[in-house]
């Protein structure tokens, strides 16, 4: 028998399909994305998942519940261009892929957001210098492997 694909078509899908623990984190995560973007970008569901994106890939977040998401438990918060983050305050976890660098969320609590925005304001500055020149080569990255 052929396995279904997970596909949503909108933020409340996911969150329907999400455990509510995993719902909460990811809508915490998300509004705490879009109010640092602060305008800045757009979000898109890609991977089944809240993607954002300016001149090339920002940051996405992907719960564990929704395939590929490379982790067993929790919420995972990751910068596509994270190798290229100075994250002075080493918030971020390196893992084994080489440009995306992640934190993972068990719980409310473990969301430092001063923390969280500065490395979302840097991903941002980061993201306006490469400017608009057209495709992004992470649009061919898939996130797992974390």
């Amino acid at each position: 028998m052929a396995k279904t694909q997970l596909k949503f078509h909108s933020p409340v899908e996911l969150f329907e399909f999400l455990p509510e623990d995993e719902a909460l984190l990811t809508d915490i995560l998300r509004q705490i994305t879009i109010e640092t973007l602060n305008g800045y970008g757009k979000e898109k569901l890609s991977y089944n998942v809240p993607f954002f994106y300016g001149n090339r890939s920002i940051c996405l977040i992907f719960p564990a519940s929704v395939p590929r998401s490379g982790i067993k438990s929790g919420v995972l918060f990751g910068f596509w261009y994270g190798n290229q983050l100075k994250d002075k305050n080493n918030y971020l976890t390196h893992g084994t892929n080489k440009q995306i660098f992640y934190k993972v969320f068990q719980s409310v609590e473990e969301i430092d957001i001063p923390a969280l925005t500065d490395v979302i304001k840097e991903a941002i500055e980061l993201d306006k210098s490469f400017g608009k020149n057209g495709d992004s080569a992470s649009a061919a990255l898939t996130p797992s492997g974390f």
